[in-house]
């Protein structure tokens, strides 16, 4: 056992065995961190499933906005806005060398580049390809699947993300969520 072992630094939460209640729910706190906050289906397949399920929907019941061909163009540029803003987040994510992925320990509060603006612009930018895309393809039912990603994604993985940042980092994290919102 090392000297510095169990002790903390002014402004972090200590490390804890086991599973700590917050605010939203239980997280996993261990010395080692070796599982993160919990997330077990990866976001980017419940969007993909959303989407999907629009398409099938759009196919066999179509809908369509009436929009003029410009229109179309706009919802195309709102799509590769939120791709742009995917690969702004993931390297901000390796810059500071931390799991991008939210089934992995955390290693640091990320609050730079486009985290600064939204604490899940990755989440928000899924939502935003859905709807850029519904508008390119002219498609109610795409828009609108961007409700379900949203309220899949905060029930399956933002509210255990945060309980587990909360619970590792407490103050900072907390003081984090208090300065930027958790979408726009």
């Amino acid at each position: 056992m090392g000297s510095t072992e169990g002790k903390v630094k002014t402004g972090q939460a200590p490390r804890l065995r086991g599973l700590v209640r917050s605010s939203h729910g239980y997280a996993a706190v261990m010395n080692q961190d070796t599982k993160g906050p919990g997330v077990q289906i990866p976001p980017p397949a419940l969007m993909l499933g959303v989407l999907l399920l629009s398409a099938a929907a759009e196919y066999l019941w179509p809908t369509s906005f009436g929009l003029a061909q410009w229109v179309a163009f706009f919802g195309l540029g709102i799509s590769l806005i939120a791709i742009l803003v995917v690969v702004l987040s993931i390297m901000t994510f390796k810059r500071h060398k931390t799991h991008v992925e939210p089934w992995k320990p955390t290693s640091s509060i990320v609050t730079q580049g486009v985290f600064a603006f939204s604490r899940n612009p990755i989440y928000l930018s899924f939502c935003l390809l859905q709807i850029g895309g519904g508008i390119w393809r002219d498609s109610y039912w795409v828009v609108g699947g961007f409700v379900f990603t949203a309220v899949l994604i905060y029930f399956l993985a933002i509210r255990k993300e945060e309980a587990y940042l909360e619970a590792k980092f407490g103050e900072e994290y907390v003081r984090y969520k208090a300065s930027v919102r958790r979408w726009i």
